[in-house]
């Protein structure tokens, strides 16, 4: 589904209605550090830090992450095929999208920014004997170094915790190859997000640490839209993750892109 008709409000004026979704967001070898850290925010490294040696842990405040992985994973498969793909998983913290890629047949680099998150990362992949490579390196500085490299570059729940998203979307499509997929998934800005996914989810049910989010730095579709066109790619589908507090499961829709929403995108040019 195109989603270049998408107002500033995050609203389809086609007739969709904006999306939900949004959940917060490590080691043994040592993790290659690259420069170009201009667009880190050591605060928001900081909060991930600090709270890395329960990112496995289901029941831990990661919990959300586990709960919605599989959505991440099936939406990403299905667009993409992970089976034989070579993967870029930017902002990979500790590692379980990364791994679960691998589990459907891609071969996976994670890099973050934040050194406990991957040596979590990689002390799991010593536990569950998954193959996946991580670097602590920003997707800028390894775009420099490695463009045109990835069949599939992933960047989930991290836009809206860098100063600058749109110098992340631009280094994923010089990341990507001409004939690739890019999938982003962040957390829509407006008031239902801000009811749902900080005062509910931090405040009232407890989902999040106070603090996880800054809801400023929520992305409207149509601004993430915007970037996407800017750095030469196209928007190919939006879908957005909605959660229901009586059962506590999460659900994909096309319906409602509220809060949570994934993006697919394709360079220009590209089938």
């Amino acid at each position: 589904m195109a989603c270049t008709g998408y107002n500033a409000e995050g609203n389809n004026p086609a007739g969709g209605s904006a999306h939900h979704r949004r959940a917060l967001p490590v080691a043994r070898r040592k993790t290659k550090m690259s420069h170009t850290t201009h667009n880190v925010d050591h605060a928001e490294i900081s909060k991930f830090e600090e709270l890395a040696a329960r990112w496995w842990d289901p029941h831990s405040e990661f919990k959300p992450l586990h709960d919605i992985n599989p959505l991440r994973l099936d939406y990403i498969d299905a667009a993409a095929a992970l089976s034989g793909k070579n993967v870029l998983d930017v902002g990979c913290g500790g590692g379980i999208l990364s791994e679960s890629m691998v589990h459907r047949g891609a071969r996976v680099l994670g890099i973050d920014m934040g050194e406990m998150p991957l040596r979590v990362a990689e002390l799991h992949t010593l536990e569950s004997g998954v193959e996946v490579a991580y670097r602590r390196v920003s997707p800028e500085a390894l775009a420099a170094e490695r463009p045109e490299s990835f069949d599939i570059v992933t960047c989930m729940e991290m836009l809206e915790h860098v100063p600058d998203p749109s110098s992340v979307v631009r280094a994923c499509a010089h990341l990507v190859r001409p004939d690739g997929f890019v999938v982003f998934s962040t957390l829509n800005r407006n008031l239902k997000s801000y009811l749902l996914a900080v005062i509910g989810a931090e405040y009232l049910l407890g989902m999040l640490p106070k603090g996880t989010h800054d809801y400023a730095r929520f992305i409207r579709p149509s601004e993430l839209d915007r970037w996407v066109r800017a750095a030469g790619m196209r928007t190919s589908d939006i879908t957005g993750m909605t959660y229901n507090p009586l059962n506590g499961s999460y659900h994909r829709t096309k319906k409602d892109v509220d809060v949570n929403y994934l993006v697919t995108c394709r360079p220009q040019g590209a089938a």
